[in-house]
């Protein structure tokens, strides 16, 4: 199969890259880390170093494939609108463009539950389940358009699926455990109303097993959304010090009020936007929501039409992403 990854140096997208190489793939990444593309280059990928802004680059690199997974998006809970769509909305045209174009067989998007979260506790959240009137931040938002998209060129005939997989982790993951981990070494960990609230989280493996079980998957699939997910919710007072026990670490948590974390990171948020360069605050009401508030999914569509069952567990994941973590380079 001749495959082209977006966001192919980046966490999910390269260990999808790295799956396809193993499986006899031809495969070409976009990314903008050269050192990392050239390490696939290296392993028989095709490299391009190119931004998803870059509309003829993107454009061009789909010439010649058979199957697109689009990885590639700008993720962070701080940023600019501005930046956020010319990334996840306009980049999504170029591929969309790209697949049109040279005729591409089969595009699997990659979104986000975040379209699905408004600051309240929300339980076995299905796909056919009703969208925010307003999206939590301007990558949820834009995330969202994307999906509009997608689904638009579905309609117009694409052959396409959308996947919304959960708090990825694993080896390899630079932003959600070590942003926790980051956190507990410079003001300690917010445990936000006791660390009650349900969260799902996806390990990364599990992530890509349903990524390549969508280019496999029925005709019924195609034109659908996904959840993905590990579908063993935890919570935040349970797996945050089984954590840290992992990496031998003492935790440092911080008890604190929802109320009280919401409003000190408005404040936080409003510092930052006066400031000089904005740069994302130590808190921001996205992260408080996220970790006060509940949120779970249910993925029986991914179970009963693409086949997709877990295989690493959360535990079997922390562990693996501790011992790398704690590995001296």
């Amino acid at each position: 199969m001749k495959a082209l990854v977006t966001g192919g140096t980046g966490f999910l997208g390269g260990r999808l890259a790295e799956r396809l190489l193993d499986a006899g793939s031809e495969v070409t990444i976009i990314g903008r880390n050269a050192v990392i593309g050239a390490k696939f280059a290296a392993k028989g990928a095709r490299f391009i170093e190119a931004d998803l802004r870059d509309e003829q680059a993107i454009v061009n690199a789909c010439l010649g494939q058979e199957a697109v997974f689009h990885c590639g998006a700008l993720s962070s809970p701080w940023g600019t609108y501005r930046d956020f769509f010319e990334t996840n909305v306009k980049g999504t045209r170029h591929i969309l463009h790209g697949c049109r174009i040279h005729k591409v067989q089969r595009l699997v998007h990659v979104s986000t539950p975040s379209v699905y979260f408004n600051f309240t506790d929300r339980l076995n959240i299905s796909e056919a389940d009703p969208l925010p009137t307003r999206f939590a931040n301007a990558y949820a938002a834009t995330k969202r358009l994307a999906e509009l998209e997608v689904l638009q060129a579905i309609s117009a005939g694409l052959q396409a699926m959308i996947i919304r997989p959960r708090a990825i982790f694993g080896p390899g993951d630079s932003s959600i455990l070590p942003r926790i981990i980051r956190a507990n070494a410079s003001r300690g960990v917010p445990i936000i109303n006791g660390g009650h609230a349900w969260m799902d989280l996806t390990y990364i493996d599990n992530v890509v097993d349903a990524l390549l079980l969508c280019q496999q998957a029925p005709d019924l699939a195609w034109g659908r959304i996904f959840n993905i997910s590990n579908d063993e919710p935890v919570q935040l007072s349970t797996i945050i010090p089984r954590l840290f026990a992992m990496l031998d670490i003492p935790l440092r948590a911080k008890a604190v009020s929802y109320r009280a974390a919401y409003g000190l990171a408005a404040m936080l948020e409003l510092a930052a936007h006066l400031l000089p360069g904005n740069h994302e605050p130590l808190l921001t009401r996205y992260s408080v929501g996220i970790l006060g508030r509940s949120q779970t999914l249910d993925i029986s569509a991914a179970r009963q039409i693409l086949g997709y069952t877990p295989q690493v567990s959360i535990e079997e994941g922390l562990l693996a992403f501790a011992a790398v973590w704690r590995t001296p380079l």
